[in-house]
């Protein structure tokens, strides 16, 4: 009987032993392990920070697709056409667009006082703003800023080998709004005595299919001569293919060794005070425009001007010989001759 009562006392004080030193332990778990929370959910960027950082992607795209192109010295085959960006002015006081003019190119017209006369569609005080001889890296892209701090939009004429050099940039001046036309393939003198009629006609063609492929689709009808040297026999040949072509009413200069920001503005305004209108041409291709562009937007703002948008009423059909040939010379692979924009399109964004 003593022993197993003494049995069922040793049981009880072993029972007690494990149980405390269980709820020992288990507390100082409890004391040591990490106390948690549930995550704070990110507070959405505010809309100035989205735009800063969708400008970011843009610009940094612009200049990884220019590396691209100076290292394997071939553009990247057409890309879908661009959507073009919504007009969202944060300037309540930009220049902006006064007005768009819709221009029917049937049989070639010609606009520019300096070579033809008969079209004059501007009224006092009112500028249209063209741009030659790009896209070009850090300047085109500059004066693009410049135009869009002031709400303001321009025609740009690119010369096609630039074009299949940096498709990412005149694919920006699409997707802005801008109005994009020709300028030749190389920026030769179609005037010269040792350019043939053929010779000049391919410039043409071959240039406005490299834009084309730059841009994923069909240019504006719109093309300058280089240097303002315009041959009869391609004045003509324009009228068969209904492209309108584009002179000046006032030269900016701003291609001359001796050209300043300064110079420019000058120039600009003081043939505009004279004249009261105008188209006036520049080039996106020089820094020094890029550089003078904010000033004289400033100044055209300030001098009561407005911006007339020139628009084309269609598009340029280029002929599929000249997109063959520029395919070949580019040495794209032919899987590669259609367009994204024919294959992929956005349907709902």
């Amino acid at each position: 009987m003593r022993n197993a009562l003494g049995l069922i006392a040793a049981s009880v004080i072993a029972a007690v032993v494990i149980a405390g030193g269980w709820f020992f332990y288990s507390s100082r778990a409890e004391q040591a392990a990490p106390q948690t929370m549930a995550a704070r959910a990110p507070e959405p960027l505010p809309a100035s920070a989205k735009l800063a950082a969708r400008d970011d992607v843009e610009t940094t795209a612009a200049l990884s697709g220019r590396q691209v192109a100076a290292a394997a010295a071939l553009p990247a085959p057409a890309p879908a056409m661009p959507v073009q960006q919504k007009s969202t002015c944060t300037n309540p006081n930009a220049l902006g667009v006064a007005r768009v003019v819709e221009i029917d190119t049937t049989g070639g017209p010609g606009f520019g006082f300096e070579h033809f006369k008969q079209f004059d569609f501007l009224t006092d005080k009112e500028v249209v703003l063209t741009f030659d001889d790009g896209p070009w890296p850090n300047n085109t892209p500059a004066v693009l800023k410049a135009l869009a701090d002031e709400c303001t939009k321009g025609l740009f004429f690119a010369v096609g080998k630039h074009a299949t050099y940096h498709p990412e940039i005149l694919r920006q001046v699409l997707a802005q709004g801008h109005t994009v036309g020709t300028h030749t393939w190389s920026h030769v003198n179609l005037n010269s005595k040792k350019m043939t009629e053929q010779q000049a006609k391919d410039e043409v063609e071959k240039g406005f299919s490299a834009v084309k492929f730059a841009l994923g689709t069909n240019p504006a009808p719109f093309f300058r001569f280089p240097q303002l040297q315009h041959n009869p026999a391609i004045v003509s040949y324009f009228g068969t293919r209904n492209v309108a072509m584009f002179s000046t009413d006032l030269d900016s200069f701003d291609f001359r060794k001796e050209s300043t920001p300064d110079k420019i503005v000058s120039n600009v305004m003081t043939k505009l005070d004279k004249l009261g209108k105008g188209i006036i041409l520049m080039h996106d291709f020089q820094k020094h425009t890029a550089e003078a562009l904010p000033t004289l937007l400033a100044r055209l703002k300030a001098g009561g001007y407005k911006v007339v948008q020139m628009k084309a009423k269609t598009t340029f059909q280029t002929l599929p010989e000249y997109d063959e040939a520029l395919l070949k010379d580019l040495k794209v692979p032919t899987s590669s001759a259609r367009p994204i924009s024919s294959v992929v399109q956005t349907v709902s964004q």
